[in-house]
């Protein structure tokens, strides 16, 4: 039977009113109305934590109640914190809301649980290695046949309402848990129309979730990312920094004598009696000596990847020769972690110490066997396969990490004072399960849980007077006296609560007891908080980490192992929100990492650190929004922890940062304007002699734009061609007396001793001095020392290395040429950051910019087994004239043709990168632009005779001597 329609909705106009809509609502529901025009019944929006994704719903939900199109309303939300404000909110904007299952409101607000119960983030034990299973496909309704007799009564109440909106926020949800029970669910009310809301973007979709999306709304209709609503001024800026700790000395020591069978083992790697064919003679065997006679370097690279990057890191620390044609990486200039020493014994054991019959052999296969499960593996008969360990478990609930919290949340404090609003998030209120085997008398069952993180906050005098309050799906916890307070203030705010609430427990954390629930205490809990009476809360993900709105919070303190993208995202979006009472809030979220030197696996919690922050965008020191780990400091590798020596620098550099809150707002550069897109941006060290853009560099306080031209001056074999008209020789000379003379006329410095007397000659901006010594000089021989030396000094130039950036003009030419990408040399920027790092970007499409750097790096990487090669011609020798060539330079046109008559005696080579060597049109292309931008020199194919002497005699050989990595920036 159909449900009974409530009264029409009046004029939308009428119905909302202010807050003017922010400017990312505006385009969602812009794009939301051409979608709704052009016949789309679903649509899915991604809108940031706090960038109105409520509001969106709600001015949707009315148009279409006041158009006549809907005749009431659902709302499915993953948690009774979001339940309630949807419910709130449709209320204060003039909707009829409600709660209950008969549908009755004008709008109902329901959580996912009411059709169907599945696994929630709330308040679980927080087994690390727990995996969520969704329902596996099964033929059309059998899935929503298993529903509860109540989940499958509300489906068919929705089934029969004629004309139905259904939002279904954070329905990213849907994805993770309910995959293919939400298929059914809209096939059961087909005729509804279905909005998504989600915070998740979808690029942080699994292939399977991405699918489901596809096949369920299309494409996105409207999509925008935290730093667009950033500087649009909707979410407040902020900064991302970590608190790095050590465990425990009882769990470091713990952690050092479960490591000595690995320790041992790793010892005996590098014994030449250790096996009848030793470890690193197999791994010479296997990565250098087969390289490049049996197959070249890049293939065995392509088919084994990490066993070659393993292989490599082993080459790093000094244990093996660098094969012929390999380049050591960011990721490779780090020494071997237990990861890569197990996949290269996995590779030693299942081909030659198993299949052996010798006794040697077998003895140390057990030794493998007995030491691999100190690092989380077994050795079994097909190879080597992860196990579990406790080791994980140590490090991810380390006391260290809630001690490190009271410490970042009395630091804030000291920062910000009464303003102080501090969220630290846990993954459960408490353990469930016992301790693992081992780590009894090791680490406290409770530690990590939300009730160890209040119980330390209230006993530490530098946060007790904060008022910390525990808050989770189930319990409210304290301080007595701040359980009193909060129980006046219920009663005071919400009297119908306060009637038989009671403070239960005598120790230092009680708890607030009553005939309420998370539904009833979430709101005036919150409302306490941001009154100051608490000014720390402690919660769990589930409840607190996403969809809980209060505005006023300053920081969060994140103590999760969660490390999807949408975990990661939905914390960091609860301090984000805008504060009306404070226009220049800015929030820092910290995130706090336990590593041990103990243990080889003591850096697994750095690797969670660099997973949450995979894709998440933060801005830098250097006011550059990029995603990763180097957002947090531009020191952090994802490829490995920093030291643990350099740990309380690390901490004093991001204390010194949290305090700092006007310079954040600043990097941020709220209100300029932006693309809201991500470019891949190769960042360039050079370690050889710095070029003198990199020396002004270096001095700089902020980065530096290059001009990138084509090479001036182009040394070829037969001489040196001038292209750029404005290098001419010096054509001005004048007699100075004194330092401040020659001060004035160009800023040259003498000798501190006293004056200085010479021939000055300057044009073109260039200055110099002749002589530098006292006494009397002919005017000739003043002319021809600096003409002298301009020739000697424009050779040097000529033979000389490119530019960064006229490589990288060449690359974006020869893309355009091949017609890869859309703009050419035009579109390349280049800038120099103080130190002297380059950062390369084509100002293009997310495509090309992705593989323009790409290409780049490649083209700057030593020569490997590319398809071409190309040179550039060199002098082995500095340049120098003759005495006799230089008592011919008596005017400009003599120095003209000496300088034309250094010829080249050399030639360097360089890669030509695959892209551009694909075949030999892209490969004439890339030589043309290399004529143009950075020198002469010759094409080879490296398949022909001359081409493959030239690849044997220079495959390694790195032109540039650079560093390079590749980062994905926002702009």
């Amino acid at each position: 039977m159909a449900a009974t329609a409530p009264a029409p909705a009046e004029p939308r106009r009428q119905l909302l009113g202010p807050p003017p809509l922010r400017t990312h609502q505006a385009r969602a529901l812009e794009a939301l109305g051409r979608a709704w025009a052009a016949g789309r019944s679903r649509s899915w929006v991604v809108l940031p934590p706090g960038a109105g994704k409520t509001r969106v719903g709600l001015e949707t939900i009315a148009e279409a109640l006041a158009g006549g199109g809907a005749s009431r309303a659902v709302v499915l939300s993953p948690n009774t914190a979001i339940q309630a404000q949807w419910a709130a909110a449709a209320t204060a904007h003039g909707l009829e809301a409600g709660t209950d299952r008969d549908l009755s409101s004008q709008v109902t607000s329901l959580t996912y649980q009411s059709i169907a119960v599945f696994e929630t983030d709330t308040d679980v034990d927080g087994d690390l290695d727990r995996t969520r299973k969704r329902p596996a496909p099964t033929e059309a309704g059998a899935l929503m046949d298993r529903l509860h007799p109540n989940g499958r009564a509300l489906v068919e109440t929705l089934r029969d309402v004629d004309g139905l909106v259904l939002v279904l926020d954070e329905c990213h949800h849907l994805l993770e848990v309910w995959g293919r029970l939400l298929g059914e669910l809209l096939h059961t009310v087909e005729d509804a129309q279905v909005l998504g809301l989600t915070a998740t973007p979808p690029d942080a979709l699994t292939p399977d979730q991405a699918e489901l999306v596809e096949e369920l709304f299309s494409d996105v209709v409207f999509r925008a990312g935290v730093p667009a609503v950033v500087k649009e001024g909707h979410l407040a800026p902020f900064a991302e920094l970590a608190w790095l700790t050590t465990p425990t000395a009882h769990e470091n020591e713990w952690l050092a004598a479960e490591a000595s069978r690995w320790r041992e083992l790793t010892t005996f790697l590098s014994d030449p009696t250790f096996g009848t064919v030793p470890f690193l003679s197999w791994v010479t065997s296997r990565f250098v000596a087969p390289v490049p006679t049996v197959r070249s370097w890049a293939e065995l690279a392509k088919a084994e990847p990490a066993l070659a990057d393993a292989a490599l890191r082993l080459c790093h620390s000094g244990l093996l020769e660098l094969p012929e044609g390999a380049r050591l990486l960011e990721q490779h200039r780090r020494d071997p972690d237990a990861d890569d020493w197990v996949a290269l014994l996995d590779d030693w054991a299942t081909t030659h110490l198993m299949p052996s019959t010798d006794p040697a052999d077998a003895a140390v296969v057990e030794t493998i066997r007995a030491a691999l499960p100190s690092v989380g593996h077994v050795l079994t008969r097909r190879g080597v396969r992860r196990g579990r360990t406790p080791v994980d478990r140590v490090l991810a609930r380390s006391h260290a990490k809630t001690v490190a919290a009271a410490e970042i949340v009395s630091h804030e404090h000291a920062t910000l004072g009464d303003r102080t609003r501090m969220l630290v998030l846990c993954d459960y209120e408490r353990a469930s399960a016992t301790l693992p085997t081992g780590l009894e008398g090791v680490l406290d069952a409770q530690s990590g849980s939300a009730c160890s993180t209040v119980e330390t906050l209230v006993a530490d005098p530098a946060t007790a007077g904060l008022s910390p309050l525990m808050v989770t799906g189930s319990t409210v916890a304290g301080a007595p006296a701040t359980l009193s307070a909060l129980a006046t203030w219920v009663y005071e705010t919400h009297p119908r609560l306060a009637g038989r609430l009671t403070v239960t427990g005598d120790g230092p954390v009680a708890t607030l007891t009553g005939p309420w629930s998370s539904r009833h205490w979430v709101a005036p809990i919150t409302s306490f908080f941001e009154a100051g009476h608490s000014q720390v809360l402690v919660g769990t993900r589930g409840l607190l980490g996403e969809g809980w709105d209060a505005r006023r919070i300053t920081g969060l303190v994140d103590l999760t192992t969660a490390t999807t993208l949408t975990a990661v995202v939905q914390t960091r979006g609860r301090a984000l929100r805008t504060d009306p009472s404070w226009a220049e809030k800015v929030a820092v979220n910290w995130s706090v990492v336990c590593v041990s030197d103990a243990h080889p696996k003591g850096g697994n919690d750095w690797a969670r650190l660099v997973r949450k922050h995979t894709g998440f965008h933060g801005v830098d020191d250097d006011g550059d929004i990029v995603d990763g780990v180097s957002h947090i400091d531009p020191a952090f590798s994802p490829y490995a922890p920093p030291p643990t020596s350099t740990f309380e620098a690390i901490n004093a550099r991001m204390r010194a940062r949290a305090a700092d809150r006007d310079q954040i707002r600043s990097a941020w550069r709220v209100g300029e304007p932006y693309r809201d897109e991500v470019a891949a941006t190769l960042r360039v060290v050079l370690r050889a002699e710095r070029t003198e853009d990199e020396a002004v560099a270096d001095g700089a306080a902020t980065s530096m734009p290059l001009e990138i031209v084509p090479a001036p001056l182009v040394l070829h074999r037969h001489g040196i061609e001038v292209r750029d008209g404005t290098i001419r020789p010096p054509s001005t000379v004048t007699w100075v007396d004194t330092v401040a003379a020659v001060g004035t006329l160009g800023g040259v410095v003498g000798t501190a001793s006293g004056p200085v007397t010479g021939w000055y000659l300057a044009a073109g901006g260039v200055a110099a001095v002749a002589g530098g010594v006292a006494g009397t000089r002919s005017r000739a021989r003043g002319r021809t020392r600096v003409l002298s030396e301009w020739v000697s000094a424009q050779a040097r130039r000529a033979a000389a290395a490119p530019s960064v950036g006229q490589v990288a003009a060449a690359v974006a030419d020869a893309l355009h040429r091949a017609g890869l990408t859309v703009v050419g040399a035009e579109a390349v920027v280049v800038e120099i950051h103080p130190g002297g790092e380059h950062r390369c970007l084509l100002d293009s499409t997310e495509a090309d910019a992705a593989l323009f750097a790409g290409v780049l790096d490649e083209a700057l990487a030593p020569i490997g087994t590319q398809r071409y090669v190309l040179s550039r011609y060199t002098m082995t020798a500095a340049p120098t004239l003759t005495p006799r060539q230089v008592r011919k330079l008596r005017s400009s046109r003599a120095a003209v043709r000496a300088l034309a008559g250094f010829r080249a005696n050399g030639e360097a080579w360089h890669p030509v990168p695959s892209v551009l060597g694909a075949n030999a049109s892209r490969a004439a292309g890339y030589l043309a632009a290399w004529h143009r931008w950075v020198a002469d020199g010759d094409l080879l194919y490296t398949s022909t005779p001359e081409g493959a002497g030239v690849l044997a005699a220079q495959q390694g050989y790195d032109p540039f001597d650079a560093t390079t990595v590749v980062r994905r920036h926002w702009r």
